[in-house]
């Protein structure tokens, strides 16, 4: 059992790091794809034309294949937690690339929301539940999600020429994520009785839905506003919902007792105040628009060689 949590974990973390280099990859295409303002399903078709964002894909598929392979030895409660280190990972490389200095300010914020999270992990001791839940649980999970979802996208509509609506489609993509990461559990176990057993299970066609929902909104995201802004809220949302997720619908737990609970509780409260810092920090202050975080990136870059 402790071989299977500590091989979840170097995949866990192998999946972060991938991801960080997709997210800063197709962040940098969703800003200068276009500079005209587009719906979400035509930013997303324009991207797919961009060679430049397959290359982020790719990372991105690499992460999921890693999570996959976590999440078959580790419960989702430890593989998707860890999964806030691509926070970490991302932060310097999306420096390098656009040349935008991370403060002091913003490290101190990611450590302390990797740390809090990391708190979760040792204190919580999660212990693995069932692979897959109910029709009828799942089917309460979409009656309550859907409509708190549909009022994030709603919101990030309205409020279009402000940094918020990049933290809105970030949360919406980081809640489709974290059902996709749920649902690849049960694929994984599914997957172990064959392929064709597979393309009668009910949580295929909700696995792909989810990840399409999580790559679109993941792009409008990354286009509304500065990565600062939008990739801590889907690195938060992803733990937090599939930790809810994991709860209820798979039957995972919590190991702790006693004044762990309260450690428990005081680090949830730090991963929520280090996301609303890093939110607000000095690249989630630009003005949200097409190619703003790009232009402000190549105005303190040195020219490039064509």
């Amino acid at each position: 059992m402790v071989n299977a949590e500590i091989a979840a974990t170097l995949l866990a973390l192998g999946a972060a790091l991938a991801a960080a280099i997709g997210s800063v990859i197709r962040q940098r295409s969703a800003q200068e794809v276009t500079d005209q303002p587009v719906g979400h399903l035509a930013l997303f078709g324009m991207l797919l034309r961009d060679g430049r964002w397959w290359l982020g894909a790719a990372g991105d598929i690499a992460s999921y294949c890693l999570l996959a392979a976590a999440l078959d030895k580790g419960s989702v409660l430890l593989v998707t937690a860890l999964q806030v280190t691509v926070l970490l990972f991302a932060l310097p490389i999306y420096a390098r690339v656009t040349r935008h200095r991370i403060t002091s300010r913003e490290w101190m914020w990611a450590v302390v929301l990797a740390g809090a999270l990391a708190v979760v992990v040792t204190v919580g001791n999660p212990a693995a539940g069932c692979a897959r839940g109910s029709l009828g649980t799942w089917i309460a999970v979409a009656v309550m999600m859907g409509p708190a979802l549909a009022l994030c996208v709603l919101g990030a509509r309205i409020w279009s020429d402000r940094p918020v609506a990049a933290v809105l489609l970030a949360a919406v993509s980081g809640s489709s994520l974290a059902l996709f990461a749920v649902l690849t559990k049960g694929i994984v176990d599914v997957l172990g009785h064959g392929v064709g057993q597979l393309l009668h299970t009910p949580e295929l066609y909700g696995w792909v839905l989810a990840a399409l929902a999580g790559m679109v909104f993941q792009q409008s995201a990354f286009r509304a506003g500065a990565l600062t802004a939008s990739l801590p809220t889907i690195t938060v949302a992803k733990p937090v919902v599939a930790s809810v997720l994991g709860v209820t619908v798979l039957g995972e737990t919590l190991r702790a007792d006693g004044t762990e609970w309260v450690v428990l509780v005081l680090a949830a409260m730090l991963v929520i105040v280090a996301t609303v810092a890093l939110a607000r920090g000095e690249a989630a202050s630009m003005s949200a628009g097409a190619g703003r975080d790009a232009r402000i990136g190549d105005h303190s870059a040195v020219p490039s060689q064509h």
